[in-house]
C-alpha cells in the first residue's frame, strides 16, 4: 500500500495495555508492531513525543514529505491508539495530534520469535533515529552554552561479561535513570531542557 492509499476502516480491538503514571507507556505486541512496520511512523510518533501534539501539515514539514503521507500514517497510527486528537486545538480541517503514551516498552526476544522480519525493520528504523539524534546533537554543539556543552556526553565502554553480569549493569543504569525521571507532560522548570539519553549495549562481533 503506497502513502496516498486510503487505509480501511479497520476491526474494533481492545485498547493497548499501559503502565499508569508520569512516564505511562504502552507495552509493544505483534498487532502494534504492525502498525509501526513503516519506519516513518516511527519517526512521527517520536516527534509527537519530542516536540508535543502537531498537525500533520507541521510533521510534513519536519520529515521534508508531502502532507498526504503524514495523513495517512496519522490514520494508521490512530486506528492502532498509538496517537489520538489533541480535542484542545485545531477544528475539523485543523487536526492536531498527539502521542497516546510517552514511551514504548517491547520484549526483543517475544517480538523476533513471533514476527522476526517486522521486529528486525522495527529495530532497524529505532537504530536510524537513535543515530539521526546523535547527528543533530553533534550539529547543535557549537550552539549550545558552555554548560551544556560539558554536560554532554558522548562515549562508549567496553567490558567482558556475562549475560548475567550485562543484566545487573542495566539494572543499576536504569534504576539511575529512573531517579531523575519527570514528568515530560509538565512545562520545564527554570534552566532545565529536555535530555535525551540513549542506551545501546550488546555483545560485539570479535571472533
Amino acid at each position: 500500500m503506497s502513502d496516498e492509499e486510503q487505509p480501511k476502516p479497520a476491526d474494533p480491538s481492545p485498547a493497548p495495555s499501559t503502565s499508569e503514571g508520569p512516564n505511562k507507556s504502552v507495552r509493544l505486541d505483534a498487532q502494534l508492531l504492525r502498525a509501526l512496520a513503516h519506519p516513518m511512523r516511527n519517526r512521527i510518533l517520536g516527534l509527537l513525543r519530542l516536540y508535543g501534539p502537531a498537525t500533520a501539515t507541521t510533521l510534513a514539514d519536519r520529515l521534508a514529505v508531502n502532507t498526504g503521507a503524514t495523513s495517512y500514517h496519522l490514520r494508521q497510527l490512530a486506528e492502532a491508539g498509538l496517537v489520538v486528537e489533541d480535542d484542545s486545538r485545531g477544528n475539523a480541517r485543523d487536526r492536531w495530534w498527539k502521542s497516546a503514551h510517552q514511551g514504548t516498552d517491547f520484549d526483543k526476544s517475544e517480538l523476533l520469535a513471533e514476527e522476526p522480519e517486522l521486529a528486525l525493520g522495527f529495530l532497524h528504523g529505532i537504530g536510524q533515529m537513535y543515530a539521526e539524534n546523535m547527528f543533530r546533537a553533534i550539529d547543535n554543539l557549537q550552539t549550545m552554552t558552555p554548560e551544556w556543552r560539558d554536560a554532554s556526553l558522548i562515549s562508549d565502554y567496553l567490558f567482558q561479561l556475562r549475560p548475567d553480569e550485562m543484566t545487573a549493569m542495566m539494572t543499576e543504569i536504569k534504576a539511575v535513570l529512573e531517579k531523575y525521571s519527570t514528568d515530560l507532560t509538565q512545562p520545564l522548570p527554570d534552566g532545565a531542557e529536555q535530555v535525551s539519553v540513549q542506551i545501546q549495549a550488546y555483545p560485539r562481533e570479535t571472533r
